[in-house]
């Protein structure tokens, strides 16, 4: 496998690059989380819109590019080095991108030329209070047009803003993934208040009319392609933060050296940069074999775990390495830290992760 990006995705992640770090310098981000609105920042939304990179790997039949998630990746990758204030993971991975690959072309042509066109905002929702994302007890009845949902989810991402969630629930004994707009009746929205401001939120459905994305091992596929994505997104926030860190340590000057030139130091972000090409092979990997159809869901759990475990390994050895300046609020770094604390248990952690990967590893065996 040779994961060199090739002249498309060398030039998707330069537009999404340029576009991102010009609209998220960290005084637009402090103006932003200072403001009483969710952190998202709308023109942004629409700015990407317009250059074409939300409908980068949705279809070209619905108005997108046609590209595949490697192309994605792309993307994500840029929005996590800056921290940027737009729902990218959460309505093209969450979202669109499992509509795609999994949904019906009805669902598909209904939604997907929204998301082109950034007129609609998707999510989610595959946790609850205790238990595993993929044996929920969130019920759904009736059929797959006319499906009812009942149930509580939390920790919904961009769940606030969102205009449609898919949403993880039991039907007729049988995993499901309903997909239900937070605009229907039944539906109770409820903020959830985060660290990191972004507007996560509290859902609860009781008799919520939705339709049926897809049953059984689709479902899985879908959550694989969630989990891929986010991983994404991680390899981002901790290149993002290990740029800062290599900055501030070749700035910082102790006895008249940089501390950088300290050895101790230099094993320490060694060390983080070890963890961050681990998050990127092991991220790379999972993608490709996506894009590519095979069966991924055990290096889809590997990603995960590296950017679970190696991901807060990262932030946690930057904060060090910044000393006093890491905790400061006022300073970009604190961002990375919250982002990749968020998601390292969402869609499962680094124990969870392994023990899916073990249940793998013993059911082909």
């Amino acid at each position: 496998m040779d994961f060199h990006p090739t002249e498309t995705q060398a030039d998707v992640s330069e537009l999404a690059t340029r576009i991102l770090t010009d609209a998220s310098a960290p005084d637009a981000l402090r103006t932003l989380e200072r403001s009483d609105a969710p952190r998202v920042d709308r023109a942004l939304w629409a700015t990407l819109a317009e250059a074409g990179l939300l409908g980068i790997a949705l279809p070209e039949a619905h108005g997108g590019a046609g590209l595949g998630l490697m192309e994605l990746a792309s993307v994500l990758t840029a929005a996590g080095k800056v921290a940027a204030a737009v729902p990218l993971l959460e309505t093209l991975g969450f979202g669109a991108a499992v509509l795609a690959a999994v949904g019906t072309e009805d669902l598909a042509a209904a939604w997907l030329p929204k998301v082109v066109a950034g007129d609609a905002i998707l999510t989610a929702a595959w946790h609850e209070e205790v238990g595993d994302p993929l044996a929920p007890i969130t019920i759904a009845t009736g059929s797959a047009s006319e499906a009812r949902v009942t149930g509580t989810k939390v920790c919904v991402p961009a769940g606030l803003i969102a205009d449609a969630v898919l949403v993880s629930a039991k039907l007729d004994g049988e995993l499901a993934l309903v997909l239900v707009e937070n605009a229907a009746p039944g539906v109770t929205v409820t903020p959830l208040d985060t660290t990191a401001g972004t507007p996560d939120a509290v859902i609860e459905y009781r008799d919520a009319p939705g339709v049926v994305v897809a049953l059984g091992d689709a479902v899985r596929h879908g959550f694989d392609i969630s989990t891929a994505t986010q991983c994404a997104v991680l390899l981002g926030t901790c290149e993002g933060a290990l740029a800062l860190t290599a900055t501030y340590t070749t700035d910082r000057k102790q006895f008249g050296h940089a501390i950088a030139t300290f050895q101790a130091v230099g094993h320490r972000a060694a060390d983080a940069y070890i963890d961050t090409e681990a998050i990127r092979l092991t991220t790379w990997q999972a993608l490709w074999r996506l894009d590519a159809g095979m069966e991924a869901s055990a290096e889809v759990a590997i990603a995960k775990y590296w950017a679970a475990f190696g991901g807060q390994r990262v932030v946690h050895s930057a904060i060090h390495l910044h000393g006093g300046v890491g905790v400061d609020r006022d300073y970009p770094l604190h961002r990375f830290f919250l982002a990749a604390k968020q998601a390292e248990l969402q869609l499962g952690g680094a124990t969870p992760s392994l023990l899916r990967l073990g249940q793998l590893i013993a059911a082909s065996t």
